[in-house]
Order: C-alpha cells, then sequence, then structure tokens
C-alpha cells in the first residue's frame, strides 16, 4: 500500500489499484509518481507473470484532479514541462513493462485515464464504461497520451475524439478494437480472472518476449532488416530453455514445469 495505491500479490499475479476514490482516481502527482515507481519494481521482478491495473471506488480514473489543474493554470512554462515530462515517464514505465498488464476499466475513463487504459496490454471494460478524450473542451489537447492512444485505438478513431472529445461507449470502445472484452459490472473480475489465468498458462519469459515483439514489429516495413531480426527472435527462444522444455512436453503429453507448482 502506498498513499495512493493498493497493491496486493498472490503469488505470480500482482494487483495494482488507483486508491483515490474521492476524486475517482484522478491523477496528481503523487499518483504518478506511486504508479512510475511501482511499475519500475514489477519490471524488474522476475516471479511477477501478470499485473491487473484497476480503480476502487466508482471511477477507472477522471483524469487530472481539480487541485491538479488548479495548480497548473499558474505553473510557468518550465513547470508544466516537468510536470508533462513525469506524466510521460509513467506511461512510459507501464507500456515498456516486460509483463503483461491487464487494464480493468469500470466507471469514467477520462483523459489521462484513457491514457493509462492504452499503455495496458488487454483492456476489459464494465458495460456501463464511458470513456472520454476531454482535453480539447478545456482548451487543451491530449499530447503526453498521445503515442499510446493512437496506437491502441487507430488513428481514424483518434481523430474523430481528439477534436470532438464525446464521450463514448465501451462497446463502441470495442468496435475500434480499443478495448478487448466487454462485460457486465459483475463478471469484470471473473473476466479479468480468465485472462490472468491464460497469461500465466504460458510461458514466462515467452509471454514477455511476445510483448517486446508486438512493440517491435508492429508499423515496421518488411524488409531484410525485419526477417532477419525475427528469425534471430525464434532462433534464440527456441533454443533457450524454456522453448525446449515446452516442446518436449508437448510432445510427451505433460505439463511444461513453469505449471508445476
Amino acid at each position: 500500500m502506498t498513499a495512493t495505491l493498493q497493491i496486493d500479490r498472490q503469488g505470480a499475479v500482482a494487483r495494482v489499484w488507483l486508491n483515490r476514490p474521492d476524486v475517482r482516481n484522478a491523477f496528481n502527482q503523487t499518483l504518478i509518481a506511486e504508479l512510475h515507481e511501482t511499475f519500475a519494481a514489477l519490471a524488474a521482478d522476475a516471479n511477477v507473470r501478470a499485473i491487473v491495473l484497476g480503480g476502487h471506488g466508482k471511477a477507472f480514473c477522471a483524469g487530472a484532479d481539480l487541485s491538479m489543474m488548479r495548480a497548473m493554470a499558474d505553473y510557468t512554462w518550465e513547470q508544466n514541462h516537468a510536470d508533462a515530462l513525469a506524466m510521460a515517464r509513467m506511461l512510459w514505465a507501464i507500456y515498456s513493462c516486460p509483463v503483461p498488464v491487464v487494464g480493468r476499466i469500470h466507471g469514467d475513463c477520462y483523459a489521462g485515464g484513457v491514457g493509462l487504459a492504452s499503455v495496458c496490454d488487454v483492456l476489459v471494460a464494465a458495460d456501463v464504461a464511458t470513456f472520454c478524450l476531454s482535453e480539447a473542451k478545456l482548451g487543451l489537447l491530449p499530447a503526453t497520451i498521445s503515442p499510446y492512444v493512437i496506437r491502441a485505438m487507430g488513428e481514424q478513431a483518434s481523430r474523430r475524439y481528439f477534436l470532438t472529445a464525446e464521450r463514448f461507449s465501451a462497446a463502441q470502445a470495442q468496435a475500434m478494437g480499443f478495448v478487448h472484452e466487454v462485460c457486465s459490472v459483475d463478471a469484470l473480475d471473473a473476466k479479468v480472472d480468465e485472462l490472468v489465468a491464460a497469461l500465466v498458462a504460458n510461458g514466462p519469459m515467452a509471454t514477455r518476449a511476445c510483448k517486446l515483439l508486438v512493440q517491435d514489429v508492429a508499423g515496421r516495413r518488411i524488409d531484410a532488416e525485419l526477417r532477419e531480426d525475427t528469425a534471430h527472435r525464434i532462433a534464440d527462444v527456441r533454443a533457450s530453455a524454456e522453448g525446449k522444455e515446452g516442446v518436449q512436453s508437448f510432445l510427451q503429453k505433460r505439463k511444461p514445469n513453469w505449471l508445476i507448482e
């Protein structure tokens, strides 16, 4: 537990809960810093095989809190830049975390909260969840979160929702490919647990390598360099102890050693 986060650990699974329910889990400098520190620590823990990111209370994350926004109104350019860089470092810590991150979205997911959802690998949303990139309503823009949101939502959907600042539903988010699963609030935790179980059933190193593979290959031109890169990666994995164990366990019709307690 930190000042703004609740961190639960059950074996290979870590659950990170935004814990500012009185302000709908809105960001302040403390929450941003503690998310950065928490994910840096989880990234360095070889025993963590899945992370769930969710929020307590009625919302996942409502963006920046009012006190932070009031303070920013009087910031100098240098202060604004430093504040934005802290947010950028936090988002990168989650996006680049080698461990798969499952986002559990319920209630409101607004502004920076959409950015936080975008850096998760798998998103599960309650059917009543609502999303909004609301920055333009305030004369601002979603700059710091944009690299992740555009990758997750796609360029065409981002054009619309960055510019209009409209709310969109969980069903709309799923239709554009942003959210992977939509279910009732009552079924949310069961669906998250189902996906976590699928993640931890896979080879631990292979799962991390798969996450990095998507990040490294997405958008690249399929040239000789990329073909060599991907051939090199699969050769490395096939020659690894985990790769050999996985193939042998399949051929011998037994569980791989990472599933044997």
